[in-house]
């Protein structure tokens, strides 16, 4: 049960996926100027790193070990996640499409998602059993959700603002990002176990 906390807490504070270990950034700055696309974004997110990671680790468990087909790991892995979001679409286009509508638009986003082949990756590097991979995968998901909505609630009360004019959009976006991630440092001297 200490080993699951840790994974947890670790993923989601102190090696967050996007201000630790900045895999996923592209979206995190893209997709996180208003709170509701921001956690539209996570959700969608959280699903595709969970399944993929599922995916993957049996791929790699039970199909690239078994063989000796390691070096295929990362051409696998992004056509798996690729097929993934793509089968996810058209099935959600179909049973669900209020939710379609509600993420289709970040459905395609995450496809190119490092973050997502990035957790694929590291869950093997790891060597996490499925069980932990899951958990990795929800808490990492949880915590790049948790990094994109307070980005995004940070951005849009730095756009009430008076700011100068060369500061305004990326340049403090991305001031804004510095200084949430080492906030997120100060997670670092948590000691669990």
């Amino acid at each position: 049960m200490l080993t699951y906390i840790s994974i947890i807490v670790t993923a989601i504070f102190i090696n967050n996926i996007v201000l630790a270990q900045f895999l996923g950034i592209c979206p995190f700055l893209g997709v996180s100027k208003r709170t509701d696309s921001a956690l539209g974004m996570g959700a969608a997110v959280t699903f595709v790193i969970t399944l993929a990671t599922t995916v993957t680790w049996c791929l790699q468990t039970y199909l690239l070990d078994p063989l000796g087909l390691q070096f295929l790991q990362t051409i696998l892995f992004i056509l798996v996640i690729a097929a993934l979001v793509q089968m996810l679409e058209i099935m959600m286009r179909k049973i669900a499409p209020a939710l379609y509508m509600a993420l289709g638009v970040f459905l395609p986003l995450i496809t190119t998602n490092c973050a997502v082949l990035g957790v694929a990756i590291l869950v093997v590097q790891k060597g996490y059993s499925l069980s932990e991979s899951i958990a990795y995968a929800l808490a990492t998901s949880a915590g790049f959700a948790l990094a994109m909505w307070l980005f995004a609630g940070i951005r849009e009360q730095l756009a009430l603002t008076p700011v100068p004019r060369g500061m305004k959009g990326v340049p403090l976006a991305l001031v804004s990002a510095g200084i949430l991630a080492m906030a997120f440092m100060g997670f670092s001297g948590i000691k669990i176990g």
